[in-house]
C-alpha cells in the first residue's frame, strides 16, 4: 500500500520589519559624514580636470568639459618621475622590511614565553604613540655625522621604524587569534616549526598583512618633516616634497595644483579600494585579539 508524500509546507512570507527612529536617523548621519568627507576629494578631482577659467568662479561649476592640461602640466615638472620613483622605492622598502621583521618578532610575543616579554609589548606600544616629529633633529645629527644626508637608504630605515610598532601590534593579534593546536597538527603530521608557520599561520594572517600594509603605505607615503629636513638635493626627495615646492612654482595656478594633488593621492585611494574590506577588518580584528 503506498503512502503519498507528506505535503511541503508553504514557504513563510517576509514581512518587512517597520524602520525604527534610531536606524533612520543613524543612516542619515552616516550619509551626511560620508558626504562630508567625500566631497573635498571629488572636488580636488574634478578641479583638476576644469578648465583654468572655471576653477575660482563665483557660483561653483559642476558641468563642465573635462581637461587633462593640468596633469599634463603636473607631469611635466622637472624631476616629477624622479620623485615617482623615490616615493615608491623608500615606500614599498620600508613596509616590506617592517612585515618580515614584524612576523617574527609578533610570532614571539603571541606565541613564546621569555623574560621581559611584557616590556617588549609595553616598549612596542609607546613607540607606536611616539611623536616622530619631535626626533626630526635628532634624526638629522645622526645622518649628518654618519654622511648619509640626502640618502634614500637611511629614508627607508626611518620609515621603517616609523611603521613597524603599528604591524608589530596588529599581526600579534592575529597570530594569537590562530589555535595553537593547529600548530600542533602540523609538527605531528612531520612539519618543522618554521613550516607549520609557513604553511597554517602565515595564510590565515592575509587580512592582518593587508591592513599592516595599507596602514605602512599611507605613513610612509605621506611623511614631510623628515625628508624635508634630511634630504635637500632635489634627486634625493619624494613627492609629498615635490608638492608643496610644485604649488609655490606655479603660485594661483590652481589647476595645475589640484592636479598635482590628484596624482600623489591616487595610488593610496586605489589601494585602499581594492583592499578596504580585508583592511578594516584586519585593523579592528588585530586590535582586539591577543
Amino acid at each position: 500500500m503506498s503512502t503519498s508524500p507528506a505535503p511541503k509546507p508553504a514557504p513563510r512570507l517576509r514581512t518587512r520589519r517597520p524602520l525604527r527612529p534610531g536606524a533612520v536617523a543613524k543612516n542619515l548621519a552616516a550619509l551626511v559624514l560620508a558626504a562630508v568627507f567625500v566631497f573635498p576629494v571629488y572636488w580636488m578631482f574634478s578641479s583638476a580636470l576644469k578648465p583654468s577659467g572655471q576653477i575660482l568662479t563665483k557660483d561653483p561649476v559642476f558641468a563642465f568639459t573635462p581637461t587633462f592640461r593640468n596633469f599634463t602640466k603636473a607631469t611635466g615638472v622637472e624631476f616629477f618621475w624622479t620623485y615617482v620613483q623615490n616615493s615608491l622605492l623608500v615606500t614599498v622598502g620600508a613596509v616590506l622590511l617592517a612585515l618580515l621583521v614584524a612576523l617574527a618578532a609578533s610570532f614571539a610575543i603571541a606565541r613564546m614565553k621569555f623574560k621581559g616579554r611584557k616590556g617588549l609589548v609595553l616598549g612596542v606600544m609607546m613607540a607606536q604613540m611616539a611623536p616622530w616629529e619631535v626626533m626630526v633633529i635628532a634624526m638629522y645629527m645622526i645622518a649628518r655625522d654618519a654622511e648619509m644626508l640626502n640618502s634614500l637608504a637611511l629614508l627607508t630605515a626611518i620609515y621603517f621604524v616609523m611603521v613597524l610598532p603599528f604591524t608589530i601590534w596588529t599581526l600579534r593579534g592575529f597570530i594569537a587569534a590562530v589555535p595553537v593546536t593547529l600548530e600542533e597538527a602540523a609538527q605531528i603530521d612531520g612539519c618543522t616549526r618554521g613550516q607549520a608557520f609557513r604553511k597554517v599561520i602565515l595564510p590565515l594572517l592575509a587580512p592582518g598583512l593587508m591592513s599592516t600594509s595599507l596602514f605602512g603605505f599611507i605613513t610612509a607615503w605621506n611623511e614631510f618633516a623628515m625628508v624635508l629636513i634630511l634630504n635637500k638635493e632635489k634627486t634625493a626627495q619624494t613627492l609629498p616634497l615635490w608638492l608643496t615646492q610644485f604649488q609655490t612654482a606655479f603660485g594661483n595656478d590652481w589647476g595645475a595644483t589640484m592636479a598635482a594633488s590628484s596624482l600623489f593621492a591616487a595610488p593610496v585611494l586605489v589601494i585602499f579600494v581594492f583592499l578596504q574590506r580585508k583592511a578594516v577588518g584586519g585593523m579592528t580584528s588585530g586590535a582586539v585579539k591577543g
